[in-house]
């Protein structure tokens, strides 16, 4: 059993650095990419088979979806981090009692949510100020897709498992059998039966549940290696376990909530400037989607080499990985940043030939590169703030870059110093170097070094 438990747990703590973070983070970035695509295809063929109402409709319900999302992924990478100190610090006898915590607390969460916005559906859709005309197709995508949220909880949390014991590949594999098995289920219901959005709704949760159901089935056929028993027992709420799963779970989930929320608010001011700037704003989150997808690879990989270290107490090889992290990142920023430097007008026109959103377009330009540049600096501290599993620091984060920095510094720009929808431009930017300099400086405090779960 002690050499099964070798192959299946990956040994961050000796190696090259550079080998393992860019062998961790490849998969994690093309999961990151098929999720894209896997919602890109549904708004695709709601367009096409069923009109602008659908579009209304499902981006709608999507919006709360994710936003319910993010409690999951908070507290699943906190798990995953809190795992990758166990193994560095070779406290197997903790991952069991773990594991179990996450599964009970996070799917009687997802449970309990499902109840509570299937009750209070009416009340969300008007919280949103749904269109009338979209409302009835909105209500029928909620329903049917707040049923799956346990899949969506359930598929994050056991992927938080693996990433913790430095498996990216298999979470990987169960988001490709999703992106899949939505694609053909869309065509079938929508184009084939035309079901409308409670087909789209219908594709995702059966997807979600088949993805969620083959990694349960992986998890419990290598149920030894893992360290996880699968007894009833072990699915009760250990308090030793589910205190430091609070402690870093909460900070991780505001922190993603907050943020959306934020950027939320700052997209509705500049929406305010018309169409065409709407245009050029969304186009550029498009854009920006590319760089975010390659930086939250990098996160997630570094938040598990950096913890797993932490917890086998080989602190010299953290700055390694943030070193390692910067120069891969930087390197990805400098070739989008050229890209949209050389040929602005080529990249822009692949989403629009309208003569007014092309000509604000160039004034994104500057904006688009530090966007690229934010994304370099962040990722690496990111991945260092989680995993060294301080829930203050993401708490200051979570207030810092969501509400004063990125609220405050597109308000001052924006409407203070008149800078209207560029000011509200630079300012949800520059909010993202929050991160970066609050990890800069706990780095160099030098307290880290103390600050473990194991």
């Amino acid at each position: 059993m002690a050499q099964e438990t070798v192959t299946l747990r990956t040994d961050f703590t000796s190696g090259s650095v550079t080998k393992q973070l860019v062998s961790f983070a490849t998969p994690l970035f093309f999961s990151n990419l098929l999720q894209v695509l896997y919602n890109m295809v549904d708004m695709i063929v709601v367009g096409t088979f069923i009109g602008g109402a659908g579009l209304s409709a499902v981006a709608i319900g999507g919006d709360i979806v994710n936003f319910l999302t993010f409690v999951a992924i908070g507290f699943s990478t906190a798990g995953q981090v809190i795992i990758s100190q166990y193994i560095g610090a070779k406290q197997n006898e903790k991952i069991n009692t773990m594991i179990g915590t996450m599964f009970t607390l996070l799917l009687s969460s997802a449970f309990l949510l499902s109840i509570i916005c299937i009750k209070f559906t009416d009340q969300l859709l008007r919280l949103m100020n749904t269109p009338a005309e979209a409302w009835n197709l909105a209500e029928s995508y909620m329903a049917t897709t707040f049923t799956g949220l346990t899949f969506i909880f359930g598929y994050n949390l056991i992927s938080a498992v693996l990433r913790g014991m430095g498996d990216s590949k298999r979470p990987f594999m169960f988001i490709a059998i999703a992106a899949v098995l939505n694609l053909i289920l869309d065509l079938i219901f929508i184009a084939g039966f035309r079901m409308s959005t409670f087909g789209v709704a219908l594709a995702t949760v059966i997807a979600q549940s088949v993805s969620f159901t083959f990694a349960l089935i992986y998890l419990f056929r290598r149920k030894e290696q893992f360290g996880f028993d699968f007894k009833p027992k072990s699915f009760v709420l250990n308090m030793n376990a589910l205190k430091p799963l609070l402690l870093l779970g909460f900070p991780m989930a505001l922190k993603s909530a907050a943020v959306h929320s934020s950027k939320l608010f700052v997209n509705s001011w500049i929406n305010s400037y018309g169409v065409a700037v709407s245009a050029v704003a969304a186009i550029g989150n498009k854009i920006g989607m590319i760089s975010n997808q390659f930086a939250n690879a990098f996160t997630s990989a570094g938040s598990s080499m950096i913890g797993q270290n932490i917890g086998a107490e080989k602190y010299e090889r953290v700055p390694k990985v943030i070193g390692t992290s910067f120069a891969i990142n930087f390197l990805i920023s400098a070739v989008l940043i050229s890209l949209i430097v050389l040929f602005p007008s080529e990249i822009f026109q692949i989403f629009s030939k309208d003569p007014d959103v092309l000509t604000i377009a160039f004034e994104y330009v500057p904006i688009a590169v530090l966007s690229f540049t934010a994304t370099a600096f962040r990722a690496p501290m990111s991945a260092f703030i989680n995993g060294t599993g301080n829930y203050k620091l993401n708490f200051a984060v979570a207030i810092l870059d969501a509400v004063l920095a990125r609220v405050g510094l597109a308000l001052l720009l924006g409407l203070g110093f008149k800078m209207g929808y560029a000011g509200f431009w630079y300012g949800g930017e520059l909010a993202s170097f929050v991160p970066f300099l609050i990890g800069a400086v706990y780095y160099m405090t030098g307290s880290w070094r103390k600050k473990r779960f194991a």
